[in-house]
């Protein structure tokens, strides 16, 4: 899966939506259900671990371990999403600037087959709609 987003915000912004634990509380997540916890210990072998509710009522609790951390440029970490058959696979989030603004680039990589990665990409995407608005800016 790679997404790419364009966001009206500096790249310290947004790596600060994406690493701090009070913050990613309010946003986190594929639709408009609640962040219920995040842990972000952001630094190479650190853990992150966010439990999620879809609006369905389903909880989620995708967890890692920060395989590379770039202040404000790139973070990295395994993910594994537990109770599914997916293998450990690898999310980064690629931050640039670009003209007042920042070009977000998202890969999850290694999903096991098409219909998990259709389901991370829907999922990422709802995730990533959702950022400019936490941030109060526009796309």
């Amino acid at each position: 899966v790679t997404i790419v987003r364009r966001i009206k915000a500096p790249p310290a912004k947004i790596w600060t939506a994406i690493t701090q634990p009070e913050l990613m509380m309010q946003w986190w997540g594929p639709d408009a259900g609640p962040t219920l916890n995040v842990v972000a210990d952001v630094r190479p072998g650190g853990r992150f671990s966010v439990v999620f509710r879809l609006l369905n009522g389903e909880e989620h609790n995708p967890t890692g371990i920060y395989q590379e951390v770039v202040s404000e440029k790139r973070l990295s970490f395994t993910w594994d999403l537990p109770g599914t058959q997916e293998r450990k696979s690898l999310v980064t989030f690629q931050l640039e600037p670009l003209d007042g603004g920042t070009v977000l680039t998202l890969t999850h990589e290694n999903l096991p087959d098409e219909d998990t990665r259709k389901s991370h990409e829907q999922g990422w995407n709802g995730l990533l709609d959702k950022l400019p608005t936490f941030l109060g800016v526009d796309t």
